[in-house]
């Protein structure tokens, strides 16, 4: 059972072992957000090495004010952002109202051959405006609330609210037009 809080102060005292149980218990998640938000894996792996030596270099200001998921969250999400900026081959695009959205126009036949249905979600969900599928992946795979949403991307709540119902559109608009009820 891992135990957050021991795991922390073992780590403050100076036991680097301690550091890999936050690196097991952490990396599924925040590989989960690099996915969202970047394509490369290469790029991925790069940007999660240095979340983890940025959560081990500021581990010491974790004031415990929210779950250390969440504070591991937005570190993620903070790196990402700015490497996402610095690097030419990501946009990371303002969206508004007005955008089009438009999907690959492959049949869901030739997208589900040998695959899963949530391979295909997780193909629609790739498709969003980085904005959408970064907040619809916090709060539905990896079970955020609106609040610790929040406080990992600084999108006011009302923002968060509306790119969930933009993105939930999108999809279940896509879904259907493939033939998905």
């Amino acid at each position: 059972m891992f135990d957050e809080e021991k795991t922390i102060n073992d780590i403050l005292k100076g036991n680097l072992t301690a550091f890999q149980h936050i690196v097991k218990q952490y990396q599924n998640l925040v590989y989960s957000i690099l996915n969202r938000m970047m394509n490369n894996d290469e790029d991925i792996e790069d940007v999660g090495q240095e979340v983890f030596i940025k959560v081990y270099d500021n581990l010491k200001n974790f004031k415990r004010e929210s779950k250390l998921s969440t504070w591991i969250a937005k570190i993620t999400y903070n790196v990402a952002v700015n490497y996402v900026k610095k690097n030419s081959k990501y946009q990371f695009n303002i969206i508004d109202e007005r955008s089009d959205f438009q999907f690959s126009s492959e049949t869901p036949e030739t997208k589900l051959i040998g695959k899963e249905f949530d391979i295909y979600i997780n193909k629609l969900i790739s498709e969003l405006p980085v904005q959408y599928r970064t907040v619809i992946t916090l709060y539905h795979l990896d079970d955020f609330s609106l609040q610790e949403i929040q406080k990992i991307t600084k999108f006011p709540e009302g923002t968060i609210k509306g790119y969930l119902f933009r993105a939930r559109k999108l999809l279940k608009e896509k879904l259907e037009k493939d033939g998905y009820q």
